[in-house]
């Protein structure tokens, strides 16, 4: 008989920015399927999600991989929906709120993150007192002085890879100690899914190394780019339809929303959504082709292919939940007033 370990893998009810929690089961002769993993139960009052006099919620299993980490071979991660305890979805719960089940949204999220040094409270390879030289050689840079923490980084990126999870590439920022991942999938739940597992085997690599992981939207304020969660998103009729009104109707569908999204596009967004650093406005829209400091961006080869790919909104910040983010997406384009491909 096996014993396997499952680590149950869930969101909290901190606010403004949820975190991860986990814990593992133990249980014999697993499967590696998800739907043999059983739904289990955890104290809510212990991670705001629940009073003490009824604490009891519950985590469905929604996603499955192996654990790189864990010894033998015999480790599994289990990403999990919190429920109620008579199995609606609780109010933390995001991915129950996005409007995907035909899985025709894909997203491809750029997740970019602070390696953050816990004992100088600044990024990594910033000097104790002062900054570093400024911004300029850092961005997919290599070299001693330029590149710092690419052990993490690439520890990471081997875990993700042997979980399973679709990590299409990693690269240095434009911050010194900023680095980014990005994860692709066909359907926006399992995007998701594996934006948080991918989150959560970073943060368990910065263990080994006291590195923290800072997720904060502007970890350092001053002339410093922010962290953001760039959301790079299509469906059927943006990979097909060839029409540049298409684009454009999506796109101006996004003008009258800007609360809506900036609502759950990550906590203190205002920092890093100046105008500045790649950024437009907080409370302003705008779209174009190539436009970094646009809302939202037409990229370049979605052109070059007769109007036939995707977009890309730059405004989701680093700490935002990936489910919150594509279930806005989700519901903004489908209200969209499509004019009919010529």
């Amino acid at each position: 008989m096996t014993k396997c370990k499952l680590e149950y893998i869930w969101l909290d009810g901190y606010q403004p920015t949820q975190t991860l929690r986990s814990k593992t089961k133990i249980v014999a002769d697993f499967s590696g399927k998800l739907e043999d993993a059983e739904v289990w139960s955890f104290d809510g009052s212990s991670t705001q999600q629940a009073s003490g006099g009824s604490s009891d919620l519950l985590l469905k299993p929604v996603f499955i991989c192996p654990d790189p980490d864990r010894l033998g071979g015999n480790g599994f991660l289990v990403m999990c929906e919190v429920l109620n305890s008579d199995s609606t979805p609780h109010r933390t719960n995001g991915r129950a709120t996005i409007d995907d089940d035909d899985e025709d949204f894909w997203f491809g999220f750029e997740q970019e993150y602070t390696l953050w040094d816990p004992e100088s409270n600044k990024p990594l390879g910033f000097p104790v007192s002062g900054f570093p030289a400024p911004q300029g050689p850092y961005y997919c840079s290599v070299g001693t002085g330029k590149a710092v923490g690419r052990q993490i980084i690439e520890e990471h990126l081997e875990l993700c890879l042997q979980a399973g999870l679709n990590v299409e590439g990693i690269n240095a920022e434009v911050m010194k100690g900023q680095w980014e991942f990005q994860v692709f999938a066909k359907g926006a739940k399992l995007a998701g899914d594996q934006v948080w597992v991918a989150r959560y085997l970073l943060e368990r690599t910065g263990e080994k190394y006291d590195v923290a992981i800072n997720w904060h939207c502007k970890p350092v304020q001053g002339d410093w780019n922010g962290s953001g969660m760039h959301a790079n998103f299509s469906n059927t009729l943006l990979r097909t339809c060839g029409s540049k009104d298409v684009y454009h109707d999506i796109c101006d569908a996004f003008q009258p929303r800007i609360q809506q999204h900036i609502d759950v596009y990550g906590a203190d967004n205002s920092q890093r959504l100046t105008g500045l650093h790649e950024t437009q406005s907080i409370d302003k829209f705008s779209y174009g082709i190539s436009d970094r400091g646009a809302s939202i961006r037409i990229p370049i080869a979605t052109v070059e292919k007769g109007w036939k790919g995707w977009l890309e909104d730059r405004r989701p910040a680093s700490n935002a939940d990936p489910y919150m983010v594509a279930s806005a997406i989700i519901s903004t384009v489908r209200t969209a007033n499509i004019s009919q491909p010529a």
